[in-house]
């Protein structure tokens, strides 16, 4: 077993007929997937996803994974293998094509058609696509890559077998093994075996629910909770999920025409998605079933269901603007039931709770995995990895997708198993596959780019942090004029502070021993301004910290008269 954190250094140069593995993102966290495979000097990349930002990311709007390791070899690039239409394995895409608009994109029908909406948005129209399905193989340079049909909780995902000189690799992408899917579409574990029987050197697997016991529920067990909460509801129903999850769309068209009711999408995003999943024949709506938003407000409440974005918390999303009645169309009503059909992406709990209690403070009635099966995981259980491990039987197992316990406790299954090589890696960590025998080798540095309006990757971790604590602690501004010819503080100090319930009065305490500890330096000769700002700094830095018990932001200017 490799370390996961191992002190590494840059990585050696391949060697002749060895495979190298560069995760960009995806392993350490739930999002921004993103890996590079190299072999005799060309490069291949399956997926290209974003992470969406949490409370520790203050005006962020998304997370891309870092291009920086690939910038300067972006030439090298054969193509772009999107495994699924999710937004962690797809939403980069577009700030990738950014600087390299002809990179081939491989995927499945709908995945593609998925990502053509954002293309567009991005004013990106000469794109190269290249549409597969299950079963199908084609070549990118020295990488032949088959396909395999995985279940998930979006149709059309796949699996993908990538063969070059080094050896046969698996990348299961996002799967689970549902053995009754609502659209009949079952993983296939024939062509797992088969790849198993040629050899299978290098096996990816999905970690998502790896420290979850058993077999995954199976998304027809959700069909019957639906129909209750559709049965005991008096008044309007509005249903949050995914904007991708077609799946559960379906379910929830299919209960509103048993129960009589009118439906209608919120959000622009499940308006966009539901449409393409319609039109290629993916979602079945019938007829009659549909109609504007605007339109269904004018029906009686009992037959209103509204099917709308924000299962996340997502602050500016359609429901949390239900919540905070602040929506120009929906209003919630005392009476009303709220159904969040989905699981918690890891760091949004707090704000899907705050939804949640924002919607009971108005008198709905707030329906959500907690307290009813109205949402299964996308995501294979241990039983299921199991499964995989003694149908595929890897040389050599790299856990991915996953924060570090979720790969951890996967790579403890692929060893019960018998598999003997379990590499652990993280994001910019290097894997070389050499002789059949995986292993690390270096690393490259990356790290977290964000997108903030229209700016990419101009925001640094400093940066956060600087917002973080001028959210957290407050601000406070100390203006001095000093006369560096008398060689005293001629004025000032004046001092403001934002951020917390501080009257400007009450820092009178603490500028004399400002004004002392300038003059002291001035008499001394010190004039440096940026020595006397540091000066101030600390002084009511450490006054404010022990009175107070507060770290605000201190910006400190000296001026000469």
């Amino acid at each position: 077993m490799s370390h996961p954190h191992p002190e590494l250094g840059t990585p050696p140069e391949l060697p002749a007929g060895g495979l190298r593995v560069i995760p960009l993102g995806g392993l350490g966290e739930v999002g921004r997937n993103m890996t590079v495979f190299e072999y005799d000097g060309r490069l291949l990349i399956v997926d290209c996803g974003v992470l969406f930002p949490d409370e520790s990311h203050p005006g962020v709007d998304l997370i891309l994974p870092d291009f920086a390791p690939i910038r300067d070899r972006l030439a090298d690039v054969e193509a772009l293998v999107l495994t699924h239409g999710h937004e962690d394995h797809i939403g980069a895409t577009p700030y990738l094509l950014r600087e390299r608009s002809d990179i081939p994109l491989v995927g499945s029908e709908l995945t593609l058609a998925l990502l053509g909406g954002k293309l567009r948005e991005h004013r990106l129209k000469e794109t190269v696509t290249h549409k597969v399905k299950e079963g199908e193989r084609i070549s990118f340079g020295p990488f032949d890559l088959e396909f395999v049909a995985v279940n998930h909780s979006i149709p059309d995902a796949l699996a993908v077998a990538i063969r070059t000189g080094a050896g046969l690799v698996l990348h299961t992408g996002d799967f689970k093994m549902d053995q009754l899917p609502l659209d009949g579409r079952i993983t296939d574990l024939r062509a797992f075996a088969r790849l198993g029987e040629e050899g299978v050197d290098l096996f990816l697997t999905d970690s998502t629910n790896a420290e979850v016991p058993g077999f995954t529920t199976a998304e027809k067990s959700i069909t019957p909770v639906l129909d209750q909460v559709f049965r005991e509801s008096a008044q309007r129903i509005i249903v949050a999920c995914f904007a991708s999850h077609v799946h559960r769309v379906q379910q929830i068209l299919d209960s509103a025409v048993k129960h009589d009711r009118k439906v209608a999408y919120v959000g622009r995003s499940m308006v966009r998605n539901m449409a393409v999943a319609r039109d290629l024949g993916y979602l079945t709506v019938p007829p009659g079933v549909m109609v504007d938003a605007k339109e269904l407000a004018t029906l009686p409440p009992e037959r209103q269901v509204l099917i709308s974005t924000g299962s996340q918390g997502e602050p500016m999303s359609a429901l949390a603007r239900i919540a905070n009645r602040s929506h120009n169309f929906v209003h919630l009503e005392a009476g009303d039931t709220v159904v969040l059909a989905s699981s918690l992406i890891p760091g949004n709990e707090n704000a899907v709770y705050r939804v949640i209690n924002g919607l009971s403070r108005w008198g709905a009635r707030v329906v959500h995995k907690g307290n009813a099966l109205v949402h299964v995981s996308g995501h294979a259980s241990a039983g299921e990895l199991i499964y995989c491990y003694n149908i595929v039987r890897p040389r050599n197992v790299l856990p991915v997708h996953g924060e570090t316990r979720h790969m951890l406790a996967n790579g403890a299954l692929a060893t019960l198993t018998g598999v003997e090589n379990v590499v652990y890696a993280e994001d910019g960590v290097v894997v070389d596959l050499v002789d059949g025998v995986a292993s690390v080798t270096g690393k490259v540095s990356v790290g977290y780019v964000f997108v903030d309006g229209q700016s990419i990757g101009d925001v640094t971790e400093a940066e956060l942090k600087d917002r973080l604590i001028l959210g957290e602690e407050g601000f406070i501004s100390v203006i001095v004029v000093v006369d560096s010819v008398a060689g005293k503080v001629s004025a000032g100090p004046e001092i403001h502070a934002r951020g917390h319930a501080w009257d400007d009065s009450m820092f009178e305490a603490i500028k004399q021993p400002i004004i002392d500890a300038v003059n002291e330096l001035l008499s001394e000769g010190n004039d440096d301004t940026y020595q006397l700002q540091q000066t101030v700094r600390r002084i009511i830095g450490r006054w404010v910290s022990n009175t107070h018990k507060r770290r605000p932001m201190i910006i400190p200017v000296v001026v000469e008269a």
